[in-house]
């Protein structure tokens, strides 16, 4: 019997991305597995049930997730939809266990295994598994673009009759995959760039990209490839450097976000009430509360003369891509357990030891453990 793998409709509002497009459905027949799908699934991408070739369409969720061995989602599904699933199946989605502590209990309750994309380890080998970067870079992308979009005067020198247009200034903070994509992208669109991030190593990466990068004499350095918890020592001095360079600015685009922990702020209040006149603020850590003190996640809003836009799930807005790149980071996750058609789960394989949330009906990492058993 093939490998029984469906993917589900994502239900959260703003949610348009599917965990399945075309292309890798065909790859998953390869890997010797049936795919079936909710009907409707791929619309809010753009993509149709009849996109989907050698894809079974189901109507109804219980006939979808009754016999799935594998079940595919972009978002942690309803505890509906848990409650549909099969012991011992295996789930591969995003769970962020620190907001749904019921569901991660439930997903126990169910002996069900789950792989929370956001936990893949940022280590070399998992690179093209890793979901949270592959759909940070669309959001650094879009973020420039928001910026450009959003400010009342044009990123690029132009020289015209009457006189030459100065090129629009664009400050990113936090230099990660986000930061350096919104980086490369508004250098495209012309503008004067310049990068800032506690973590020194990145001075390369900015300055590969044609940024200037803001260096405080600051190393915060942490695990896992994120900034650690900075001193108010540290803050202060950090603070009297970066300020010149935020109140330069015409776009400042901050994408400082720790999974599953509150986003640290960044921008102060007096430092954005001594902004440009018409500057813009884009937050894409609006997620964990956003990286400036007036952002409202979820919302733009105009402080004096400056607009601090905070918004949700920018991945969600080229769901066209977004879906494509996370389908394929799914497939390269699931073809360290599907083998010849059957599943095989390694624990000695450090990307599956480092993803799996739940098995067996225990919570695994002894972090997400400790966390929940307080709530």
């Amino acid at each position: 019997m093939p490998i029984k793998i469906a993917v589900l409709m994502e239900s959260r509002p703003g949610e348009k991305r599917v965990a399945l497009v075309p292309a890798v459905a065909e790859k998953l027949s390869k890997l010797g597995c049936s795919v079936s799908m909710l009907s409707g699934a791929g619309l809010a991408s753009k993509l149709p049930d009849n996109a989907y070739n050698g894809v079974e369409i189901a109507g109804t969720e219980q006939h979808l997730l009754a016999d799935a061995d594998i079940v595919l989602a972009v978002q942690a599904p309803k505890a509906s939809e848990i409650a549909l699933l099969k012991p011992a199946s295996i789930l591969l989605s995003f769970i962020y266990p620190h907001k749904e502590p019921e569901l991660t209990r439930l997903l126990c309750e169910k002996n069900i295994t789950c792989f929370a994309m956001e936990q893949v380890p940022r280590i070399s080998r998992a690179q093209a598994m890793d979901a949270l970067s592959s759909q940070a870079a669309l959001a650094g992308y879009y973020a420039a673009l928001m910026g450009a979009t959003t400010l009342s005067r044009i990123l690029p020198m132009m020289t015209t009759a009457v006189g030459s247009i100065r090129p629009a200034r664009c400050l990113v903070m936090g230099l990660g995959v986000a930061g350096l994509q919104a980086l490369a992208t508004a250098r495209r669109l012309g503008a004067i760039t310049e990068g800032y991030d506690v973590r020194p190593e990145t001075k390369e990466q900015a300055e590969s990209l044609g940024a200037k990068f803001v260096d405080t004499g600051v190393d915060a350095r942490g695990e896992g490839g994120y900034a650690r918890e900075l001193t108010a020592q540290e803050k202060d001095k950090i603070a009297s450097v970066v300020t010149r360079h935020i109140q330069q600015a015409d776009i400042v685009i901050t994408t400082a976000a720790i999974p599953g922990r509150p986003s640290p702020k960044l921008i102060s209040k007096p430092q954005v009430d001594g902004m440009k006149l018409g500057a813009v603020i884009i937050d894409l850590a609006a997620e964990g509360g956003g990286n400036c003190e007036y952002s409202i996640p979820g919302e733009t809003v105009t402080q004096g003369q400056v607009t601090i836009a905070a918004p949700l799930n920018v991945p969600s807005m080229l769901a066209e891509h977004a879906s494509e790149l996370y389908a394929k980071n799914l497939l390269n996750l699931l073809q360290l357990f599907v083998v010849d058609g059957a599943i095989n789960l390694n624990w000695a394989d450090e990307v599956l030891a480092k993803t799996v949330l739940t098995h067996n009906g225990e919570i695994k990492p002894e972090a997400v453990k400790t966390a929940l058993a307080k709530h």
